[in-house]
Formats: structure tokens, sequence, C-alpha cells
């Protein structure tokens, strides 16, 4: 690992190599972290391991074309990408103000990253190069594949392979399809001319898709011009274009997508590519990468207090510095650097999250093998100091294919698998899990007797879906001490959201009683073992279908069960949700039904208030949206 190169970032990097030029450009809104948790990193890797000369441009100046020029025009072209979030999310809060910090950027500081990041990139590219091969990908363009509607202006806008004129957009995990595209490519094929990979839209021209052979047999999702407006029927237009979306996931039974924009352009879906397999994963995690940050970014000093991304609720690692490690620069890596990805993909199916989107519900796991090369190589880094900070995925618990379908990539198009109940042939077993764990826990150090291992700890910190450990009646229990005794670091976080029956509804999580059972076993488990570790629940104020009373409910459970979370998460109406279908159009897209959604910034705050009703300054609005749900009996007593 040590002798690892980084990727070249400018043409004298290109002339150490003995390059003349690049095949690829990978053009990116993160700065240079050469670790595989980072997309630009893991497929320039990839494509690297298949014979492809690849450089990046990590956060380049976008108000200036010249910047896209350091490592020359590509032979093939170049791959564009807003970072591992959107860039409107990365910039703005749910309230919809600037943020100060930017933990994918030197020294966690806001302002490298542009707005719409991938369709200003495409615009510098194109001042540059105006005949240069662009494909765009990643979670901005996957999640904005076909018409969205966009919080952050409140209107419905295009594709953004439209608005960018790129020429073929990635959507998904994007291996698979990016190695196809680059094969045709680099075989002389014209990209215009490269229409049918699975994973990727392309753009269409002319009176009819149906014209176009890729396009035979195609389903047409309501057009652009249907579902912009804000009348009820543009309103329950784009709920149906959202389930036609959903219901073509599947890459087994998906049908070829097309909307029909503005004019006579068209965007085109080709089926989802399959998830990678077992193989394949172990494969690309264990390509060589450096797992650091670049050496540019050397003198930039962390911030504190900054945690990258979603752990940023996690507590600090025993025996650890804040953050997880050394200083290196970009506050995302303090929580990656030691962390193993175990598997992909979620069968969870929350109305408010996007990675079924994305990544796609049937999962698939890496070999217990291929997990301790990895660790054995994290030891090996100078800054290793015996903790590894993870072992997950989007869900940690969820490790392997959930039923028989799932085992070849394919999941139900129109089930979900976990709710408004489980599926009788959903599999819970955490068996394979547990063997990892133990595997990882039992590695020898090396030229050391036993019992002495090679890590102080292996932690979970990924999240765990409580209700699928309930259902395990084979390992549940097993897996429950196994994750007490062993892979907690004195908090474990869980999200039940909520405990109203109406809003768990709208999120498609379980009840409140499931949640109760396991705080109980948790609890239980911690007695029997003498730890004293807690239990962290993460909700959601503002969702679609909470109302003030809702919000009243959750808070007298709180103050029952002596817990009032330090922060709340507000309802972030991203693309690609669910949940962002029914606060767009007050409908709920499963049924069609009217939806009750919070709107305003006085009613966010009022339930937001409530959720932390023993803040002292939130007292006068919490008695406000007592008083306004009716419970005045309730003043003075929360």
């Amino acid at each position: 690992m040590n002798n690892v190169e980084f990727l070249p970032l400018n043409r004298a990097d290109m002339a150490e190599r003995g390059w003349d030029f690049c095949d690829f450009v990978f053009v990116s809104a993160d700065a240079y972290i050469d670790h595989p948790s980072f997309a630009a990193a893991l497929i320039s890797r990839v494509l690297e391991a298949a014979g492809y000369r690849v450089g990046i441009i990590p956060q380049p100046d976008w108000k200036n074309p010249a910047s896209y020029t350091v490592l020359g025009r590509p032979r093939l072209g170049f791959l564009v990408g807003a970072g591992n979030m959107d860039s409107m999310v990365a910039n703005y809060t749910a309230a919809k103000k600037p943020r100060s910090d930017d933990a994918y950027s030197p020294g966690g500081k806001a302002g490298s990253r542009p707005d719409r990041a991938t369709l200003k990139y495409v615009e510098g590219i194109r001042a540059a190069w105006k005949d240069a091969p662009v494909i765009i990908g990643g979670i901005e363009a996957s999640l904005r594949r076909f018409a969205h509607y966009d919080y952050w202006s409140d209107t419905v806008r295009r594709s953004i392979l439209l608005d960018s004129k790129a020429d073929i957009l990635v959507y998904g995990m994007g291996e698979k399809p990016i190695l196809e595209i680059a094969g045709r490519l680099a075989a002389g094929e014209k990209i215009a001319d490269i229409r049918d990979v699975r994973g990727s839209c392309v753009r269409f021209h002319g009176e009819s898709p149906a014209k176009d052979a890729v396009a035979a047999g195609f389903v047409r999702i309501p057009d652009y011009t249907a579902v912009k407006g804000a009348d009820p029927a543009s309103l329950r237009a784009y709920a149906e274009h959202f389930m036609l979306q959903k219901h073509n996931a599947d890459p087994e039974s998906a049908q070829i997508l097309v909307e029909l924009n503005d004019g006579d352009r068209w965007v085109i879906q080709n089926p989802p590519a399959f998830p990678l397999k077992t193989p394949e994963l172990d494969r690309i995690y264990e390509l060589p990468f450096t797992r650091r940050v670049h050496p540019q970014y050397a003198g930039s000093a962390r911030r504190e207090p900054m945690v990258a991304g979603p752990l940023a609720r996690d507590v600090p690692i025993p025996g650890e510095p804040a953050h997880g490690g050394s200083d290196r620069g970009i506050p995302a890596l303090t929580e990656t650097s030691f962390s193993l990805v175990s598997s992909r993909g979620c069968f969870g199916g929350c109305s408010f999250c996007a990675i079924t989107f994305h990544q796609g519900r049937a999962v698939s796991s890496r070999s217990a093998e291929s997990l301790c090369r990895e660790a054995a190589a994290l030891a090996k880094l100078p800054d290793f100091k015996g903790y590894i900070h993870d072992v997950g995925g989007p869900t940690a618990n969820f490790f392997g294919p959930g039923c028989k379908k799932q085992e070849w990539g394919a999941f139900c198009p129109r089930r979900e698998c976990l709710f408004p109940e489980p599926c009788p042939e959903l599999r819970p077993d955490h068996g394979p899990y547990l063997k990892a764990l133990a595997t990882l826990r039992d590695m020898q150090a090396p030229g050391k007797r036993a019992p002495d291992t090679l890590f102080k700890k292996v932690f979970i910190r990924s999240g765990i879906r409580f209700d699928f450990l309930e259902m395990d009646k084979g390992h549940g229990q097993e897996f429950l001490e196994t994750l007490c005794k062993y892979h907690v670091s004195g908090q474990l976080k869980v999200a039940p959201e909520h405990v109203s029956v109406p809003v768990l509804a709208a999120m498609g999580k379980c009840g409140a009683d499931v949640y109760e059972q396991f705080r109980q076993d948790y609890a239980g488990v911690n007695r029997r073992l003498g730890l004293k570790q807690y239990l962290i629940p993460y909700f959601i104020s503002g969702h679609p279908g909470s109302r003030l009373e809702d919000a009243v409910e959750l808070a007298l459970y709180m103050k029952k069960s002596h817990f009032v979370p330090d922060q709340v998460q507000d309802f972030y109406p991203t693309p690609g949700t669910l949940a962002t279908v029914m606060y767009r159009t007050g409908l709920d897209p499963r049924t069609m039904e009217p939806i009750y959604v919070p709107r305003g910034e006085r009613e966010k705050k009022l339930q937001r208030a409530l959720l932390q009703f023993n803040h002292p300054e939130n007292r006068r609005l919490v008695a406000e949206a007592l008083r306004e749900a009716g419970r005045e009996d309730l003043i003075g007593r929360l």
C-alpha cells in the first residue's frame, strides 16, 4: 500500500508516469481522497485496473475554463461527478441556509463546491473542449435523471442530462456501466452510438424514441410539461411519474423508460445494471488505494468541531483523538479511513431515503476473507491505532441477500420487504455477518502468540435495523449479545424516527412497539453483561404525515423514556425519495390518497421545538404548539 501512487492531478504528475495523455479525466466536486469510500477514487481505480489512464481534477475553479485543461484533452472522455453528496445538500441546510462547513473539502471549509456542481462542470468542460465526450454520474446525476422536484427553487426541474447537455448519464452504482462504455469508446465506437448500456440514460432528439432501436418496448412516463405544474392534475401526474420509476427499478423486470421534455427532446433510461456479486465487490475494494488525502492538501488543518457526513452524531472512539485519527486535512476521511464497506444495497424501504433509488434494494456483501485482507492492509498504515471504526454499509446488519430473488440481484418491483408487514420470503439471518465479525475479531497480530489479536476493537457504527434483528429467531439474540459485547463504542445509534402510527406509515417504518421491544432487549443484554452502554434513537421532525398532535405524541414518548435529543433532524426534501414526492404533491404516491404535509417555517419550528421540549430556548414555542394542538393541559408538564 505504501508504494501506491496517487492518480495524476496535473501534467507534472502525468510526466512522472511517462504519460502524454489520459484516457479519462474525472472532474469531481470533492477533494481528492484516494480511498474506496469516495466515488471519484473508486471509479478511477476501477478504470485503471482495466488498463486505462485516468487523471482527476478535484474541485476545479468552475468560473475559469482553463481549470479543465490541466490534464489536457482526454483520449476517450470526461467523467463528471458532484461528489459523495448532492451539491445542494452539501451547500445548504434543510432550512435552505448556506452551510459553513463542507466535510469533503480542505480543512472542512465551505466554498469549494458550486451549487448544481454537475451543471457547472459540464458547462466548463464544454467551454474548454467543445466536442469532448462527457459522461455524468454519481448521486447528484443519479437522483435527477428524470424530471424532479427541486426543493431549493421550489420547482420541478428537467432531467439533469438535458440541462447539462452531457452525452450519457450513468445512474446507480457505476462500475459496470462505465467499464462497458469505456470498452466501447476504446474500440472506436462514437459516444452518440452508445445507447443501450444498462444503468445509463441517453438523450434523443426527434419525433418519437420508438424509432430508436434501443427504445423498442419502452414505457412512457408522464411528460415533463405534465408534471412541472402545481395544479392537482400535474401533482398527480408527478406522483405517477415517480411510481413508474419505482416499479421499473428491479434489474430483472425493469423496462426501458422514456420521458418527453420541451419540444421533441426525450430522456431514455435503460434498465438498471445488476449489482456486483461478492467476488466483484471483493476485487474492487481491494484495488490499490493510498487511502490518504492527496499531499496537495497537507496544509489544510481541520477545524474543530467537525464531523463528516452521516456519522456526525457518533461518539469518539475510545483511545482515539476526536473524530477518529490524525489531522488528514479533509474531515470526511476521519470516519472512513479505518472502516470496511461490507455490503451495498438496502431493502429497508424508508420513504425519506434515496439509497434504494441509487444503490438498489438487492443487498450484496463482501466475503469475510476479503474483509480480513483489507483490514490487515489498514493495520499497516502508520497512523492506525488498533481500531476498525466500522464494518457495515447502508444498513450494517443487512449483510447479504434478503431473499432468494436478491441472490441474483433482483427484487419485487411492487412489494416492499419490510413494510407494511415483513415479506414471508424474507430471510432474517445474522449468521453470516456474525461469522465475518468473529473472523475480524480473531485476526492475530503478526509475530504474536494467541490471544494477542490484531485489533483492539472492531466497531459497528453505520446503523442497525432493529426490526430486522427482532425478526431473526435463529441468530438475533446471539447477534445482539455479540454487538453489545464487542462492537459498541458506548452508544448505539438506531433510527425509530417517530412513534405516531400515521407518521410511521408515511415513512414506511415498523410500529413503535417493535422499537420499544428492542429498547428493552438492548438494556437487558447490557445489564447481563455489566456494561453501561446507551441507545441513541434518531427522530425526524416535520416529515409528511406529521401533524402537531403527532409531534406531541412523540414528545410524550420521549418524556416517558427519559430521552430528549440534543439534535433533531428536520425533514429534508431531496431528489429521489418517496417522501419528497409526498412533500411536493400532498399525495401518498402508493395510494394516491391525500397526505398532510407540514409547510412553512412556523409549523416546522413548532414541531421541532416539541421534540426538544426541555430546552429553555424552546419554552415559548412549545407552549404555542401545545395550545394550537389543543393540549393546554400539558403546558408546564413537558
